[in-house]
């Protein structure tokens, strides 16, 4: 069964809970342990990808969020410099792997090196599976080494579901003929869908009218790009 938790307000901080599953049940499992203070011995770092609104960046600080009891840091492709922390038993992601300038690439092919001396776990993101990774070749196969996870999109019907209870929410009825239309037609992915969300709640509500294909097909013509 999937599992659609819909807290997912933009201005809502993200954490494992609020993140829509969908298909990621195990990536959510492998997460939550991740997160977990290191046992002995220590667990593998882990690597997960995906197209651009699959919720990469969701997941690394949502896992961080999670790390109850240990330190943690998230830091930025373009924010890696010569160095990346060396602080005991930290959980270090790092997100958009596959923008690592050259300097950058050889800061986190050393902090693997030394990651099992100081206890640290790597948690890393990119847009590419390992072999598709544009990257310096003994970095590329350090990260092919992780556990390796694919960030399954959401299937349109949980896209559907997801926005009839989110606009319910909000007092909202999208009709069906709104719904199917946007999925048809409109881009899939969650943050975009939430943006038209709130475009359509905006105009409702200006023009005190009732969410209807009319009125989406006005918004269009107005520039609402979907």
């Amino acid at each position: 069964m999937k599992q659609l938790v819909l807290d997912i307000r933009p201005d809502a901080p993200p954490t494992l809970d609020n993140f829509v599953v969908g298909g990621n049940e195990e990536l959510i499992a492998a997460l939550r342990a991740l997160a977990d203070p290191p046992p002995s011995p220590l667990p593998g770092h882990l690597y997960l990808w995906g197209a651009a609104g699959c919720g990469r960046s969701h997941l690394l600080r949502g896992a961080l969020a999670a790390a109850i009891g240990r330190p943690t840091a998230c830091i930025a492709a373009h924010e890696v410099g010569h160095e990346l922390p060396q602080t005991p038993g930290l959980l270090l992601a790092v997100d958009d792997v596959d923008g690592l300038d050259d300097d950058a690439q050889i800061a986190l092919f050393n902090a693997f090196n030394r990651s099992r001396g100081l206890g640290q776990t790597l948690l890393l993101a990119g847009n590419a599976a390992p072999r598709r990774l544009v990257l310096r070749e003994d970095l590329r196969t350090r990260i092919g080494q992780c556990l390796i996870y694919e960030v399954r999109p959401l299937d349109d019907e949980s896209r559907a579901a997801i926005l009839a209870t989110l606009a319910a929410r909000r007092g909202l009825r999208l009709a069906d003929d709104v719904i199917d239309f946007l999925m048809r037609h409109g881009r899939r992915d969650l943050p975009s869908l939430l943006a038209v969300l709130d475009a359509l709640d905006t105009a409702s509500l200006e023009r005190k009218r009732a969410v209807t294909l009319p009125l989406l097909r006005e918004m269009m013509q107005a520039g609402l790009d979907i």
